[in-house]
């Protein structure tokens, strides 16, 4: 039996790629995590590849037990969100994944151009943590247990990034 997405995607996530796409991957992931660092520059390559049919929405499922700066990480992306920097905040948070202490986050928020008073302020936020919070649960609804995990479509993808993007350039078809 299929593991289905709860919910779908939506408003409230943060998407790239052609919103309309005939292939939708969800990605929970952990900034701190070896094996989503690992899995981001295929993700990088597919969006490049296959833009015009692929969409990618990253949804935050710190592992806090495991990775002691992955929460910390989540509510920075989050922060820079508000701000319109979510993806640059997100790339830069795997490409320096050796270094998520607060003091680098703040450094990280300089380098894309926030207000780091206005970041620093939306780090501690309700409402940020909430959106790490619903994210989360909204993982465990659907099932996820470890990270990354992948949907495609709505349906659990029970494999890793590389065998999603063998999949995609097997079947993407781009006009």
């Amino acid at each position: 039996m299929s593991v289905q997405l709860k919910p779908e995607v939506g408003g409230q996530d943060h998407t790239r790629g052609n919103k309309k796409a005939q292939l939708e991957i969800v990605e929970y992931g952990d900034f701190q995590c070896p094996a989503c660092g690992d899995a981001e520059p295929l993700l990088e390559e597919m969006m490049d590849q296959f833009n015009a049919v692929l969409s990618l929405t990253f949804r935050n499922f710190p592992l806090k037990d495991a990775h002691e700066f992955a929460y910390g990480a989540a509510l920075a992306a989050e922060a820079a969100g508000k701000q319109g920097k979510y993806w640059e905040m997100h790339d830069l948070l795997f490409s320096n994944q050796d270094r998520l202490d607060e003091l680098h986050l703040i450094s990280l928020a300089e380098k894309i151009g926030l207000d780091t008073a206005v970041f620093e302020q939306d780090l501690r936020s309700r409402d940020t943590v909430e959106k790490i919070e619903a994210d989360f649960e909204s993982g465990a609804r659907s099932g996820v247990n470890g990270t990354p995990t992948f949907f495609v479509n709505g349906t659990r993808f029970d494999g890793g990034a590389a065998d999603l993007y063998q999949i995609i350039k097997e079947n993407a078809t781009i006009d």
